[in-house]
């Protein structure tokens, strides 16, 4: 089979689309004919060798957690699945033709597979931040860096919960904010005060990485009340950097059931193919992307 892998740490260049063996299904897993594999920023940090403490690794390793695809082979001890059944879930070494996860569910009636193949890590992530961060029906969250696709999954999860969101964009995604029920505004010069004329601010999260920790703990006045996926020193000013994942299982079935109930939709913005996961990785990094990225397989 193909299946895109790395031997050494470094920029998208490292990455490789090689011949390997199949992966087979161990106890409590599944193994998919992966049609649509999510393209995350953890996938780079990784590639980077960023986070090795959260994620350790022995190289060569491959590439990918997210993906969507038909179940060809069941592990011991799994129920309540069958082959042939169309899944999305969590695994391992997923931009490739054939992968394990370990955590999945059914897809919901009218996603295809490139749809289902964004949402696993990023709807986990952004019910994980919200509890986090403490904020509760009433409240105003501000979310920095609120077009991809935590943040399209954390405005549309914040207003189905009665809780009115602030987020922030680039100009050219300030609509689509709108379109998720945010209220929106630019980053840059004098965004705090464009903010605070939107309103006060109960909780705020970090989804860029773009240095703004200093300016969401000014807005909402303590370092408890913000949480940041993407800045690694966020622990020195006292905010709380989220990294490390809560139950997959139980966040795909919330977000089939708000896929289902009309709740929650994110687009993608681009597919590739395996030959093209450099590319993606490359515009992973910079940014600027409304909803999704996806390797088509």
């Amino acid at each position: 089979m193909k299946k895109v892998s790395f031997a050494e740490f470094g920029g998208p260049d490292v990455l490789q689309l090689i011949d390997a063996e199949e992966p087979h299904a161990g106890p409590g897993q599944v193994r998919i004919a992966v049609r649509a594999a999510g393209v995350n920023p953890v996938d780079w940090r990784v590639r980077e060798g960023q986070i090795l403490k959260a994620h350790p690794i022995e190289l060569p390793a491959g590439v990918g957690q997210d993906a969507a695809g038909v179940v060809d082979e069941i592990g011991e001890g799994v129920e309540g699945v069958e082959v042939g059944d169309h899944v999305f879930g969590e695994g391992f070494s997923t931009y490739a033709e054939s992968a394990v996860l370990a955590a999945w569910a059914r897809m919901p009636e009218g996603l295809t597979f490139e749809e289902a193949a964004g949402y696993p890590s990023v709807v986990e992530t952004a019910l994980r931040i919200i509890r986090e961060v403490g904020v509760q029906r009433g409240q105003t969250l501000l979310v920095s860096g609120a077009s991809g696709g935590v943040g399209s999954a954390v405005l549309q999860i914040a207003r189905d919960r009665g809780i009115t969101v602030i987020g922030t964009a680039g100009v050219a995604n300030q609509e689509y904010l709108r379109s998720l029920g945010a209220l929106a505004t630019t980053y840059g010069e004098g965004w705090v005060e464009r903010v605070r004329r939107l309103g006060d601010v109960d909780a705020a999260l970090d989804l860029a990485g773009s240095g703004v920790i200093r300016e969401l703990v000014e807005l909402t006045g303590d370092p408890q009340k913000v949480v940041s996926i993407a800045d690694l020193d966020a622990p020195e000013s006292g905010v709380r950097f989220s990294g490390v994942a809560g139950s997959v299982p139980d966040a795909l079935v919330e977000a089939a059931g708000l896929i289902s109930r009309g709740k929650l939709h994110i687009p993608v913005e681009k597919s590739y193919t395996l030959a093209e996961a450099a590319a993606a990785h490359t515009d992973s990094q910079a940014g600027h992307t409304r909803g999704r990225r996806v390797v088509v397989v």
